[in-house]
């Protein structure tokens, strides 16, 4: 079996005439944490949307957990869902249940027993420090808050995989620390195969073993982070020195 948990390979895709992935390429092994970097527009968040499979590639493969997916009907692909667990930009919570109900929502109808499903979901909250909102609206949230509930809710699926699209867009500096580094605990204690959609190098510099950095929809560079800041080329320069004078603050993927 592969080491790849999942690949690319070759993978285009357009909508209507612009095309956003151009044959791109790279690969995460199982265990690793791989941050995909770009300016807005580039194909970031397209990426993980062709991985959970609502989206196909117009050419090209799409690889996860040792299977070429491109062809998956919708119940294939609610299992693959279910191993791999996405913290969407927005946060999608349910809006009508309180903390701990979201966080136990991927816990339900398993048929495990409720004290456990409590235990549990008390784990991952007091994990993600959000504990003391237990029997909050995610309307009384912040929004760095409420990135915190939904990673402790995609916790709760036991999950193989996480991916996380833009986690610190829309939030403030301070919390962007904050969410970056609850992230980063994650990766050192599980070590859970992972893919963060980012513009923010500071969040990339925390996280990645390797970086895809996509340019006008192609793999521009795939690598270690060592050797992505180490880069003399002028577009990653660039990119670097822009994300470097401004704190992270928000973006579009």
């Amino acid at each position: 079996m592969s080491d790849h948990y999942f690949e690319f390979r070759h993978v285009s895709k357009a909508f209507d005439d612009h095309a956003v992935l151009d044959d791109v390429s790279f690969s995460v092994d199982v265990g690793e944490t791989c941050v995909i970097l770009g300016r807005s527009g580039v194909g970031k968040s397209v990426t993980l949307k062709h991985i959970l499979g609502f989206l196909k590639p117009d050419a090209g493969e799409v690889w996860v957990a040792g299977q070429e997916i491109n062809g998956w009907n919708e119940q294939q692909l609610a299992a693959i869902r279910r191993r791999v667990a996405m913290v969407f930009q927005s946060g999608a919570l349910f809006d009508s249940l309180t903390v701990r109900q979201n966080a136990a929502f991927p816990l339900e109808g398993r048929g495990l027993a409720e004290g456990l499903i409590d235990r549990r979901v008390q784990e991952l909250l007091d994990m993600l420090e959000v504990a003391q909102f237990a029997d909050s609206l995610p309307s009384d949230l912040s929004t760095g808050m409420k990135r915190a509930v939904a990673i402790a809710r995609a916790l709760a699926q036991e999950p193989e995989a996480i991916l996380y699209d833009e986690p610190t867009t829309m939030v403030d500096p301070i919390m962007a620390g904050h969410v970056g580094e609850l992230i980063r605990k994650l990766k050192d204690s599980f070590r859970k195969t992972s893919i963060v959609v980012t513009h923010d190098t500071h969040l990339a510099k925390k996280l990645a073993d390797r970086v895809v950095f996509l340019q006008e929809g192609r793999v521009a560079f795939f690598g270690p982070w060592a050797e992505f800041e180490a880069s003399s080329q002028p577009f990653l320069r660039n990119f670097l020195l822009e994300d470097a004078l401004i704190p992270a603050l928000d973006a579009t993927a």
